[in-house]
């Protein structure tokens, strides 16, 4: 069961997502062929309707279908999905809050006969796990949280500290190139998703750049335009080379372009617009929600934690996959630099540098206090949990890696 803390975090996520929905409105589409019957309205939002022998999937999304980013990645995976699952149907709905909104949604999706439901934001997990108790018949999976009733509702992530870590790399090569040595983080909740992320930056940022530092601005937010931007201009302003985002648009990389500096854009391949961003780490949803689509219709999945690795093919680093060409910024370089990361990256795809890597030891703290030993990795628990929300994590992700200016986030 969760802590009272986790549910103010849940109540937090609720709160900032009902603000971005009452700014864009909820909406109900599909993605590809019209239903015949009319939509149903359920809490503002319109449930699409099945289409009958057809295999139904639904997908709710916490921004807009085409933010550019998060829930981009997540749509675009959805039309994949139709595309190479014979007999589907797919339908999603859009700024959808966490918390009792979603669960209202969740249901009705259920109650329509939709086939296989994903949600795809942390705050949904309670939600999610609440009606997938209701409609066992349901197939129900988790973007990003940590629960499972190893029935019929599971959660999925992926190793996209592995990711991080490397474009941690570029920058820090960047940086120390440009001869500023600083970074920035755009982090949006205290939750072990994001401390994990940007360790695994710091931690990619120090192979290339061992004096570079790395400060972190929480913005509490998934998305929100404005919000984003104004944080990359106040770290570019306190003096910062390079920003990091963990945030749906691409506010890194265009205000990097304004400053005449460096972003680092996040979630969609097509994030890296501008020439001052110097990549995107992406998901590639496509194949995953293929497998799991195909598996669920043949009575075959089996939901639990699924954590995908880069070997996968649906993690990505834009630049540096088949058909891409590296941004300006990262082509100039130093060469023993693009080695070394075109090595790591090459490993990782191979499946010879997984997220146990990347948190291997020696990794001190930025307070100097020994994280990992010589040799030691951080396990599964460990990556996800925080002690505070009732994790049995042994070594917790609450901790910053060397190189982070900033206090450790309060978790309320």
């Amino acid at each position: 069961m969760l802590t009272k803390k986790l549910w103010q975090l849940t109540s937090l996520l609720a709160l900032t997502a009902m603000l971005v929905a009452a700014c864009g409105g909820g909406a109900a589409t599909t993605a590809g062929p019209q239903p015949t019957a009319t939509p149903e309205t359920v809490g503002g939002f319109q449930i699409p309707a099945i289409e009958e022998g057809k295999f139904n999937v639904a997908m709710v999304l916490i921004g807009p279908h085409d933010d550019g980013g998060w829930s981009q990645a997540h749509y675009e995976g959805l039309l994949d999905l139709e595309k190479n699952v014979p007999d589907s149907h797919v339908a999603y709905i859009e700024l959808v809050p966490e918390g009792a909104d979603s669960e209202q949604v969740f249901r009705s999706l259920a109650r329509k006969g939709f086939n296989l439901i994903f949600g795809t934001s942390f705050g949904y997990m309670d939600p999610m796990a609440t009606v997938a108790e209701e409609f066992p018949d349901a197939m129900f999976v988790h973007i990003s949280g940590f629960k499972t009733n190893e029935k019929n509702f599971g959660n999925l992530f992926g190793a996209m500290e592995v990711m991080k870590y490397v474009a941690g790399m570029i920058a820090g090569s960047r940086a120390k190139m440009d001869g500023n040595p600083k970074l920035g983080y755009m982090a949006t909740f205290p939750i072990p998703e994001e401390l994990r992320l940007g360790n695994a930056i710091a931690l990619g940022m120090k192979r290339t750049c061992p004096e570079c530092t790395m400060d972190v601005r929480w913005i509490n937010t998934w998305h929100d335009p404005v919000k984003e931007k104004e944080a990359a201009a106040s770290l570019f302003d306190s003096g910062v080379q390079v920003v990091f985002t963990g945030a749906d648009t691409p506010a890194a990389g265009d205000v990097a372009q304004e400053k005449g500096k460096w972003g680092v854009n996040y979630d969609w391949v097509g994030a890296c617009k501008v020439e001052r961003c110097l990549t995107t780490p992406y998901w590639n949803w496509g194949p995953v929600y293929t497998d799991i689509a195909k598996k669920t219709k043949d009575g075959a999945y089996k939901p639990g934690w699924e954590y995908f690795d880069a070997d996968t093919g649906a993690l990505g680093l834009y630049g540096f996959m088949p058909g891409q060409t590296p941004q300006k910024g990262v082509q100039e370089l130093p060469a023993e630099d693009l080695t070394l990361i075109q090595d790591t990256l090459k490993a990782a795809l191979e499946g010879k540098f997984t997220r146990f890597d990347v948190f291997k030891g020696p990794i001190q703290d930025n307070k100097g206090v020994e994280i990992l030993a010589a040799g030691v990795s951080l396990e599964q628990l460990d990556l996800d949990g925080f002690k505070e929300f009732g994790s049995p994590c042994k070594t917790c992700m609450y901790w910053w890696a060397d190189g982070i200016t900033a206090e450790l986030p309060k978790l309320q």
